[in-house]
């Protein structure tokens, strides 16, 4: 019997904007916090709110994990790959 895995992670992928936020965190609970949202993302993609706006290009999303006090701004590609446009502190 084959093993049973759960659904596929989307992938996670960062823009030059938030890439450089993560080179400037160097609070471990920062990290922690901002790598249990990544998570959360990745398993569900619609998770977090549309934030209107232009139609024209992908639609910006928004999530926020008020737990760990963390917001994440990004969009969904069509292969289902999560570009995480900010990460926000809240």
């Amino acid at each position: 019997m084959a093993p049973q895995h759960g659904p596929r992670r989307a992938r996670i992928a960062f823009s030059d904007s938030a890439a450089k936020q993560l080179e400037n965190i160097t609070n471990e609970a920062e990290l922690h916090a901002l790598d249990r949202a990544l998570v959360v993302v990745s398993v569900d993609p619609d998770v977090g709110e549309p934030i209107p706006g232009d139609t024209a290009g992908p639609q910006l999303r928004q999530y926020t994990d008020d737990i760990e006090q963390v917001r994440v701004l990004y969009f969904v590609t069509a292969l289902r790959t999560v570009v995480v446009v900010a990460y926000i502190e809240v």
